[in-house]
């Protein structure tokens, strides 16, 4: 008999492409030296991450995660980017000692994931009694208009904040110094 069914093969294909997906994402964003291309890592990261909300029973974050981070941060960096003057590359620029300043993130990058992966496998996880919710889109807008209406007219200015921020600096990226 089959101890691994097809089911859980299925799933876990699904997880390690969303996690692939996020983690291709992550390295495009941080290793390309054109802003474009980081933005499109953002996204593709963004991607991934839906996928794996989605994995988890959520598809509301999943669709928020899409709907903010993708349809809205991301496009605002593009017209951002779009919006301002380019500059020209000067072949005379001076890099730093990148191996140096990578293995230094390589290594707090390892020490935070053993830190993480030490505290999920030695803490005693108690199950919650009870779900105030059911998760599904009403009672999660119930809660967001009732409950946590604060939190949320907060997160609305923050992202007005964080939209107005970067049409100030596309608009100063206009002006020659």
């Amino acid at each position: 008999m089959n101890a691994f069914p097809a089911s859980n093969l299925i799933v876990s294909v699904a997880f390690v492409f969303a996690l692939a997906t996020m983690v291709l994402g992550a390295l495009i964003a941080v290793g390309s030296r054109l802003l474009i291309r980081s933005v499109c890592g953002l996204a593709i990261c963004s991607v991934g991450l839906a996928g794996l909300y989605y994995f988890l029973h959520s598809p509301f974050l999943a669709l928020m995660e899409l709907l903010i981070y993708v349809g809205a941060v991301c496009v605002t960096v593009v017209f951002a980017i779009m919006l301002a003057e380019p500059t020209e590359p000067k072949n005379e620029e001076k890099r730093g000692p990148t191996l140096f300043w990578g293995g230094t993130a390589l290594a707090a990058a390892v020490a935070i994931f053993w830190s993480l992966w030490w505290l999920g496998k030695s803490t005693g996880w108690k199950t919650p009694a009870s779900r105030l919710t059911d998760g599904s889109v009403k009672a999660i807008g119930v809660s967001l208009l009732t409950t946590y209406s604060m939190a949320f007219e907060l997160i609305s200015v923050a992202l007005l904040v964080a939209i107005l921020g970067a049409l100030a600096i596309a608009r100063t990226g206009r002006t020659k110094p």
